[in-house]
């Protein structure tokens, strides 16, 4: 009989130390589990890291290093990188399950005890010490690092309890509470934000790393653990509040940098993928690529905002919570009109302005500018970038005067131009909307000629987009009303009294 060749049904009919010797059972780290199964699955072509987008060929290549070397790490990037997600998916290079001495509280390895009431049991049994499998889901600890964690949290105290209600003397090592760590061993332990840990806890970890063991109240007592060590850690801390001192520093073997999408598209796919959709909103609600685009520029915007600090970082949530705000945006005006489905328009973008303040931290300008106008703004500048990917350049002042006279954009403009207004009101039914975006002369002609294979509601889409992108090259002007944005002819807005002495000549053009 190969162990290692058993199924799992197999392998839970074994019930005593002596079937597993039987079965030909042998001791393996944990950090020799994730290497083997790694090398497995390498070998085989099979994903290690699965949903993980944008890492392949950077942070998930670094962390099958640190496997293969076995190595603790620091998975060091800003919030939102997708740290703790990788530490949480390593518990799936584990094997599916381990035996341990049955009634063990620190998962005692039949073969390999460390703690008394293992040796004992042994002792006491022999071959018939009763065993109980742990699955790898049971195998993996976390804890985030607070001001107030004690050493007493992550390695353990005396119980004074316990030794009453036992009868034990303080020497004695069974009136010990053991803390997470010990309480990890054979598993993964995870440390989110390592340098919020105050310094005397992170030298309470030295002896772990370095040695395997633990000391607990001065006992005579040594825990050779096995335990795999994945810390994560935010270099904002590193200077606003705390540090990782030197010496767990440099026992921490590997330390892996991590970073945001690198690309739009990879951005989309993670934020797709995360996003809680109902299936109901699925079938009310018809999204377009063109609007996940303004969302993922949303935060590509905020992340090079003068008004955002950069050392914080604007997390992957920020994208994930917009999305799932625009759609319930969306699916709140089908409720309201009474309508079986509807599709993203961009004035549903208000519904992101609350994802937005409630995800990125503002400098000091950005403060004294308000959360709601920066939010406003990097909507607005969203816009303003992907609008050259659909439209000409509004701005373009290298053409001569042949090919400025026949500007795309100029029957739209000249018709604001003679005073009319346009309300795009933000629970407009889907009949109304259309008619309000139709009235306007030359504004589906110019998107039918620039995009003629766009479906109904992308082209209607378009249609919004291209007044909100003439505003935002200021050949606009659009205002903001308590119900939704009003559009009108720019001069008018700028000869107005609020506004005379803010005009500009290039804005004649």
């Amino acid at each position: 009989m190969n162990y290692y060749e058993l199924t799992s049904d197999q392998l839970l009919k074994i019930n005593t130390l002596g079937g597993l010797k039987k079965a030909g059972y042998q001791s393996k780290s944990v950090k020799d589990e994730l290497r083997d199964n790694l090398i497995k699955k390498l070998v085989n072509k099979e994903p290690t890291f699965e949903g993980i987008w944008g890492y392949e060929d950077t942070v998930i290549p670094d962390v099958e290093r640190a496997i293969l070397s076995k190595h603790n790490m620091n998975l060091l990037g800003l919030r939102g990188q997708a740290k703790t997600r990788i530490a949480r998916q390593m518990t799936l290079l584990l094997d599916e399950y381990v035996p341990v001495i049955e009634g063990s509280e620190l998962n005692d390895d039949p073969l390999n005890p460390i703690t008394k009431y293992g040796f004992e049991k042994i002792k006491e049994l022999g071959d018939d010490t009763p065993i109980s499998w742990m699955n790898r889901s049971d195998r993996y600890a976390e804890k985030l690092a607070t001001p107030d964690v004690s050493i007493a949290d992550l390695i353990g105290d005396v119980d004074p309890i316990k030794a009453a209600s036992l009868k034990l003397a303080y020497s004695d090592e069974r009136v010990i509470h053991y803390g997470l760590v010990p309480r990890s061993h054979r598993g993964l332990f995870v440390i989110n934000e390592l340098p919020d840990l105050q310094a005397r806890i992170q030298v309470a970890l030295f002896n772990i790393l370095q040695e395997g063991d633990i000391q607990i109240r001065g006992f005579k007592l040594r825990l050779p653990l096995d335990i795999q060590f994945v810390f994560t850690a935010n270099p904002e801390d590193y200077t606003n509040r705390g540090s990782i001192v030197t010496p767990l520093k440099d026992r921490i073997d590997s330390q892996i940098i991590t970073h945001y999408p690198k690309t739009l598209e990879i951005g989309k796919q993670i934020t797709v993928q995360e996003a809680d959709i109902k299936e109901a909103q699925k079938q009310k609600v018809v999204i377009n690529d063109i609007a996940q685009d303004l969302i993922e520029q949303v935060a590509i915007e905020a992340r090079d905002s003068e008004y955002v600090d950069e050392k914080s970082g604007v997390s992957a949530r920020l994208t994930i919570s917009a999305y799932e705000n625009l759609l319930s945006a969306a699916e709140r005006r089908t409720l309201i009109n009474g309508e079986s489905q509807t599709f993203i328009r961009v004035s549903d973008f208000v519904g992101v302005i609350p994802a937005i303040t409630g995800k990125v931290e503002l400098v000091y300008e950005g403060e004294q500018e308000g959360p709601g106008i920066v939010a406003n703004n990097l909507i607005g500048k969203a816009i303003r970038t992907q609008f050259l990917n659909y439209f000409p350049n509004p701005d373009d002042k290298k053409k001569d005067k042949v090919e400025r006279a026949k500007n795309p954009y100029k029957p739209i403009i000249s018709w604001f131009g003679e005073g009319f207004t346009v309300d795009l009101l933000n629970d407009l039914s889907n009949e109304t909307y259309e008619k309000a975006l139709m009235s306007i002369p030359g504004l589906s002609d110019l998107v039918m000629g620039l995009h003629p294979k766009k479906s109904k509601h992308e082209h209607l889409f378009l249609m919004e987009f291209v007044l909100h992108g003439l505003a935002e090259y200021s050949k606009l002007s659009k205002s903001a009303l308590d119900t939704g944005t009003r559009f009108k002819d720019l001069l008018s807005s700028m000869f107005s009294l609020d506004n005379i002495g803010d005009f500009d000549e290039d804005d004649l053009e």
